[in-house]
């Protein structure tokens, strides 16, 4: 008993890490929900932790731009970490494709069966979209109001949120009638149009592991976790596509 007792608290110390570390991890706001869920699983499965801090993907690459001390960053689009490894902050070869995201109209108190009809009709006070200079889902809710043609008569009406957090926010609060927010955020609940997606770009979310996780082990461990089985099956049910 006693041999077979070492033998099994050896195999503990070789499946678990020699020295747990925690990841600093910047994540665009669209995938708050989604890097909850998946932190108790990275969590079981490497035995590191993982802290999260959530914004605008604008916002977020500025604070890293100034000195922020994340380690790896969770865009909502491709343009910044493919900036972040141009400007010697991201790690080259690093940046992958870990979710592509679509753009929901949501409203608690119009029916959006017809989403397009209702943006036509402009049968409402006020339209919530996240800043399209910063927050990537905005970019797209303003690609698609153009390619609607209704710039004009939809602009005097927007209420602009920091991030695709707080246009939810506003929709939800009763602010704004209706918002342009990520499909994600309102999987299951009623009140939505899911926008086409010829009617904007893609909504390509990459990761990159940044210079200051180069050697942290937490933070290449927490990148190979969002390429597995089991990360992939909870993005794909929030409503994301994996390629």
């Amino acid at each position: 008993m006693r041999r077979l007792g070492a033998a099994l608290a050896l195999a503990g110390l070789i499946s678990a890490p020699t020295h747990a570390e925690t990841v600093h991890v910047a994540v665009a706001a669209n995938f708050t929900a989604v890097a909850e869920q998946l932190a108790p699983l990275f969590m079981a499965e490497t035995g590191h932790d993982v802290s999260y801090s959530f914004g605008a993907t604008g916002l977020l690459y500025t604070q890293i731009s100034q000195g922020a001390p994340f380690e790896v960053l969770l865009a909502a689009d491709a343009e910044r970490p493919r900036r972040a490894v141009a400007e010697g902050l991201g790690v080259a070869g690093t940046v992958f494709t870990y979710a592509i995201g679509a753009l929901a109209l949501y409203s608690t108190s119009l029916d959006l069966s017809d989403g397009k009809g209702v943006l036509e009709a402009g049968d409402f006070d006020k339209v919530a979209i996240a800043d399209p200079a910063t927050a990537p889902y905005g970019r797209a809710a303003q690609e698609t109001i153009e390619a609607l043609g209704l710039t004009d008569a939809i602009t005097p009406k927007l209420v602009t949120g920091e991030s695709i957090s707080q246009t939810l926010q506003f929709v939800e609060s009763g602010n704004a009638e209706i918002g342009f927010v990520a499909a994600s955020q309102v999987v299951g609940k009623s009140g939505v149009w899911l926008v086409p997606a010829d009617l904007h770009e893609p909504i390509r979310q990459d990761a990159v592991l940044l210079k200051a996780g180069e050697a942290n082990p937490a933070a290449t461990a927490f990148l190979d976790f969002l390429r597995s089985d089991a990360a992939v099956a909870v993005i794909e049910a929030s409503g994301y596509v994996i390629e």
